[in-house]
């Protein structure tokens, strides 16, 4: 339960991050977008190290699914982009993916 809070934490503080730098180079917004910009991609990074996993690139690995799911999310709630059936197939799959990278056997 902790660890899914952990990543849904990170994935908004890395989606409003790199939001900021795509309002700021993409729809003319001040630079002054990159300050809350940067300490969002801190806390990010920061987030991730608070994940109880054997090794870093399986933390990053497991993330990318929920990662998936708060972009699509972000898209529909903040951009107004209601996501399609594709959109829905790559979340199911990203989701099982980081499944079995989290819930698998691994050998140590």
């Amino acid at each position: 339960m902790m660890t899914g809070l952990v990543y849904a934490a990170a994935a908004l503080c890395e989606i409003g991050g790199c939001f900021a730098f795509w309002a700021w180079l993409r729809l003319g917004r001040s630079p002054l977008w990159l300050m809350p910009g940067c300490v969002s991609l801190l806390a990010f990074a920061s987030l991730l190290t608070l994940v109880q996993v054997d090794a870093a690139g399986r933390a990053f690995a497991a993330y990318g699914g929920i990662y998936i799911v708060a972009s699509c999310l972000w898209g529909w709630l903040v951009e107004g982009v209601v996501p399609d059936r594709w959109d829905m197939a790559g979340v199911a799959l990203s989701l099982a993916g980081a499944a079995v990278i989290m819930f698998g056997p691994h050998q140590s």
